[in-house]
């Protein structure tokens, strides 16, 4: 995490709230063959404590994460930042991004456990998307799905610590943001200034 304090979010909730909007991360630890990572859907738990995913039975980092301390980095918008945007001299090119990591010791779900998961992923996305009618697992053929769901593995984080940076050009006067802002969105990182408008004030 970057080690300016003023580009830790100010609301509480804002970090889950990332996490649960984006929804991916990348699950790094270590392993006999070196660090590793895999990439992953997550969801949060509504207290915010437990975060679960499932990998294929196949994937590399699959038999090393039971037990595993671990470090999940969920990633929102980022853009490159051109000196040539700032009025100010002297100044240099710079990166603005948004990085949530939780770290914690993982557990592996039960077949049960799993199919939660999986149901509860669906029911959140296909929300998101607008399908009419959903899709659940219920217009699936048991068996098919109950093969399919055996070829992943589920797991679950229990989360002991949280680390957020929000780099929105806090440390820079607001019209240097808003033409920062400005110069991300003419760029297409349109998500990226709006939550610079938003959350970038110190």
């Amino acid at each position: 995490m970057h080690p300016d304090p003023g580009f830790r979010p100010k609301q509480d909730d804002l970090p889950a709230l990332f996490v649960r909007e984006i929804a991916f991360a990348g699950i790094f630890t270590g392993t006999p063959d070196g660090p590793r990572v895999a990439h992953a859907p997550v969801v949060l738990s509504d207290d915010a404590t437990t975060l679960q995913f499932h990998l294929s039975r196949g994937n590399g980092l699959t038999k090393h994460l039971d037990g595993a301390s671990a470090l999940a980095v969920v990633q929102g918008p980022d853009a490159y930042v051109s000196a040539s945007w700032y009025a100010a001299p002297d100044q240099v090119p710079t990166w603005n991004y948004v990085a949530i990591e939780m770290e914690g010791v993982i557990r592996k779900l039960d077949d049960a456990e799993l199919v939660a998961q999986l149901d509860t992923l669906s029911a959140q996305h296909e929300g998101r998307v607008g399908a009419n009618p959903p899709w659940t697992r219920d217009k699936m053929n048991p068996a098919l799905f109950s093969k399919m769901a055996g070829a992943i593995t589920g797991f679950e984080m229990r989360i002991v610590a949280w680390r957020s940076t929000l780099k929105l050009s806090q440390n820079k006067v607001p019209d240097e943001r808003e033409r920062v802002a400005a110069g991300i969105e003419a760029s297409g990182h349109g998500a990226l200034a709006h939550l610079m408008r938003q959350l970038g004030s110190r």
